[in-house]
């Protein structure tokens, strides 16, 4: 048997410029993404009867790879080429999808990597997250960026570059040691209670973008700066400094696509900025899952949104990336 897991993630600046839509037309993407320690598992085995078994949220039993309903994993076994299926996969998560965290990222490299173990064969970072690219965005049709695979497959602070010709540039985020953990102290996650899928909002970024919208294209450039300034601040160890950021990015983040807040997390963002938040935001492409603040007082944080139901996610950075935990 093969386990693996890989990291879910929180975006800290740049969301939205990581898509091909915006990238390739103009002069690339940048942001900074932390790899967080709720994980994505895959585990892979060799029944004693053929077929392709898989256990996820649906069950399936098929003799064949185009038979599979499960669309990332019929295209992981596809490039797998396999002879005689003869297979069994399971996925569990600690987060249900829907919430922001890059689960789907998080679930296709941790699915690869251990497909690869499976057959014993090596798959680097960099490979890894190409090839969950290509799989998501290439071969499904995906209206995502490219952020999830990547800082599921490397983990750590990482700053990433996506160039107009497709490559991606990764380099760990040169943060202070004493910063980093002030930054892991003091970043809270806040379950909105409401779930999504993505593919609208990031469908309604892509057409914008790939049209010309002049708003569209105003508004990601504003977010990459916002990025190369956070990142800048967070390598001085002004981590304060990047919770205003914050703030001003989920001011933009709003004006980017209808749909992106909605009355409640409006209501639980204002009473967390009154009570102890320096700045915060949705993490993902909106509409639902959790806050992000950064507090200044976390007791007093925690008691104003308890009072508004929202549910606090603890967590701690991961530094890992995709990884066999058994085999």
């Amino acid at each position: 048997m093969i386990i693996t897991r890989s990291p879910l993630r929180i975006s800290l600046g740049g969301g939205g410029t990581d898509l091909p839509s915006y990238y390739r037309e103009h002069g690339g993407g940048f942001l900074i993404a932390a790899a967080i320690d709720k994980y994505v598992y895959v585990t892979v085995l060799r029944p004693f009867n053929e077929g392709i078994y898989l256990k996820y949220s649906q069950l399936e039993a098929v003799k064949s790879v185009r038979d599979v309903q499960h669309r990332i994993i019929r295209e992981a076994l596809t490039l797998q080429n396999l002879k005689t299926p003869q297979i069994e996969i399971t996925a569990l998560a600690d987060i249900p999808a829907g919430t922001g965290l890059g689960s789907s990222g998080s679930f296709t490299t941790a699915l690869l990597k251990a497909l690869y173990a499976h057959r014993r064969q090596l798959i680097l970072p960099q490979d890894l997250a190409e090839l969950a690219c290509h799989i998501e965005i290439e071969r499904l049709g995906e209206p995502i960026g490219k952020q999830d695979q990547y800082i599921a497959a490397y983990g750590g602070i990482t700053c990433f570059d996506f160039n107009p010709d497709d490559t991606v540039d990764a380099k760990p985020l040169a943060i202070p040691i004493e910063s980093l953990f002030e930054l892991e102290e003091r970043l809270c996650l806040f379950f909105t209670g409401f779930t999504r899928s993505a593919g609208d909002l990031l469908k309604d970024q892509k057409e914008r973008s790939v049209g010309g919208d002049a708003e569209m294209i105003a508004n990601l450039h504003f977010v990459k700066d916002l990025g190369l300034r956070s990142k800048e601040a967070l390598e001085k160890g002004d981590v304060s400094a990047f919770g205003k950021l914050m703030h001003e990015h989920w001011e933009n983040k709003k004006r980017r696509t209808g749909g992106m807040s909605n009355s409640k997390i409006d209501v639980a963002y204002s009473k967390a900025m009154s009570n102890g938040a320096v700045g915060g935001k949705l993490v993902g492409a909106g509409g639902g899952g959790f806050l992000m603040f950064l507090a200044e007082d976390r007791s007093r944080l925690r008691t104003a949104m308890a009072e508004e139901g929202l549910e606090e996610l603890r967590f701690r950075f991961d530094f890992d990336g995709s990884k066999v935990v058994f085999s």
